[in-house]
């Protein structure tokens, strides 16, 4: 079976969007998840036993992490109840709020729906001294491509903007990232949007293709998860 049981012992920062997010698991990928109400606006986990592998599948690929492997039960803790509504998804959705549901019932057995995905297979570091530096690149369309520095003038690589990246990847939060000399290829590059990157989760709708073959991105991470990145530290030219 896909489905397997996993203990939780340590807690890092979650990924998330308007409406659905996973918190307190053991990657950034993984933890209970919580439902955000349309009507109220507030947060409200689970019930074990109202979400499928299908609905599993439209959470994991609404957050841009990876496939679905350990989908189980758990004390709900300080959370709020579960909310009741069960999930119905085909397992095509963009949003678990696009599949079915329905409401009324009662949650029996009193436990949450943790979920872990597995990361994101989208984005990596190459040719630095550990995976948590090195060129930014992206498999896009099926094809890895180290990525362009720089967007537009209008929209720059900031820490913030790569701290997305290094979350993405477990590795903390952005230390610093820069331009090396060329890219010594003459292949042509992914070009990605650092302010779509802080307003989407999807990866994908932010990158295009450039035809420029001339400079890429080098990203270093700190290297460890925390939600503390370190400010001070400037964007490199």
């Amino acid at each position: 079976s896909p489905l397997q049981t996993l203990v939780l012992f340590q807690s890092f920062p979650s990924v998330s969007t308007d409406s659905v997010r996973l918190v307190n698991g053991s990657s950034v990928c993984s933890g209970r998840l919580e439902v955000r109400s349309n009507q109220s606006g507030s947060w409200s986990s689970v019930c074990e036993g109202h979400l499928d592998l299908r609905g599993a599948q439209v959470v994991c690929r609404e957050l841009g992490c990876g496939a679905p492997g350990l989908l189980q039960g758990a004390l709900s803790g300080a959370a709020e109840a579960p909310v009741v509504q069960t999930f119905t998804c085909e397992g095509h959705e963009s949003a678990l709020l696009d599949c079915g549901s329905s409401g009324a019932q009662t949650c029996s057995s009193g436990t949450a729906v943790n979920l872990t995905c597995t990361d994101p297979d989208d984005v990596r570091l190459v040719g630095g001294a550990s995976r948590c530096n090195g060129e930014v690149q992206i498999k896009h369309h099926g094809k890895w491509r180290d990525v362009r520095y720089g967007y537009y003038y209008s929209d720059p690589w900031t820490l913030k903007a790569a701290d997305v990246i290094c979350r993405r990847l477990d590795c903390g939060s952005a230390v610093s990232v820069r331009r090396p000399n060329s890219s010594g290829s003459s292949d042509p590059l992914w070009s990605v949007s650092p302010i779509c990157l802080l307003s989407t989760p999807a990866l994908m709708d932010c990158v295009r293709e450039e035809p420029y073959t001339d400079y890429t991105s080098t990203l270093t991470c700190s290297g460890k998860s925390t939600d503390d990145g370190p400010d001070s530290v400037p964007v490199l030219p």
